[in-house]
């Protein structure tokens, strides 16, 4: 999904059964870091976020807005439109673990989605709390006051081809960026 368009529900619960699905222990927290990993893997090689999100910097690092208003729903401390559909697909237990109730539907990704989940997955799936957490307080994550919403340029800037990303962000989604 190119920046500037909006979060996409359906496909981010898809996101969360394929994440949760292939770590060990898919807590909230190792599924929202992988997932922001992933996207900024997609946005270094492709330009674009895998479901459209924002990412707020939390205190235990970024965490993927619209993804959380999901898990929190299906936990069932949140309301969102998608909440019935979520429940269908997984729950929540111990108020913090996710459990896929049926396989992701690979059709909601492209290849390159697939290829930044995989590859997120892959390094960062295995990881504890206190790695994934340590690694994810990157410079986009320092930019940010906690509890606000973090700067897609400046999620650019924190990728290893940083200085052509960020002009394009910069230059074709001046909307992503924070206020």
């Amino acid at each position: 999904m190119p920046l500037g368009q909006r979060f996409d529900p359906r496909k981010g619960i898809e996101a969360i059964l394929y994440v949760a699905s292939l770590v060990k222990d898919p807590t909230f927290h190792r599924v929202s870091k992988v997932l922001y990993f992933a996207d900024k893997y997609h946005l270094a090689h492709y330009g674009a976020l895998i479901c459209g999100d924002d990412y707020v910097a939390m205190k235990h690092g970024p965490v993927p807005s619209g993804i959380y208003d999901i898990l929190k729903a299906v936990r069932g401390d949140g309301d969102i439109g998608m909440g019935e559909a979520a429940a269908q697909s997984f729950a929540v237990e111990d108020g913090k673990r996710v459990r896929p109730r049926r396989d992701p539907n690979l059709e909601e990704f492209s290849e390159s989605d697939r290829e930044a989940l995989d590859a997120a997955i892959a390094e960062y799936g295995p990881l504890s709390f206190n790695e994934l957490t340590e690694r994810s307080h990157d410079s986009a994550w320092h930019a940010a006051d906690e509890n606000d919403l973090m700067n897609v340029e400046e999620i650019a800037r924190a990728t290893p081809n940083s200085e052509r990303l960020v002009a394009y962000v910069r230059d074709v989604f001046p909307e992503k960026k924070l206020r």
